[in-house]
């Protein structure tokens, strides 16, 4: 396994190349209650990814169809 060393002067392009071809997922839930009386849930999920990205990893986990043979 090789260890890549970033460095400080990576640009914006490269960050966002980077972002979109291996993917970042946000999973967050905030609860806010007073004296035990929830006032407010938020649940976030977020995917950022490229769609190539994206399918390559739906299709091993099952949530793309797979294409019916010709």
């Amino acid at each position: 396994m090789a260890i890549e060393k970033a460095t400080a002067s990576s640009s914006l392009a490269e960050v966002i190349d980077r972002i979109l071809d291996k993917g970042v997922v946000i999973d967050a839930f905030v609860r806010v209650s007073l004296v035990g009386i929830e006032l407010l849930s938020i649940e976030l999920r977020a995917v950022v990814a490229s769609v190539e990205t994206w399918l390559k990893y739906a299709e091993a986990i099952g949530l793309v169809a797979q294409p019916m043979p010709a």
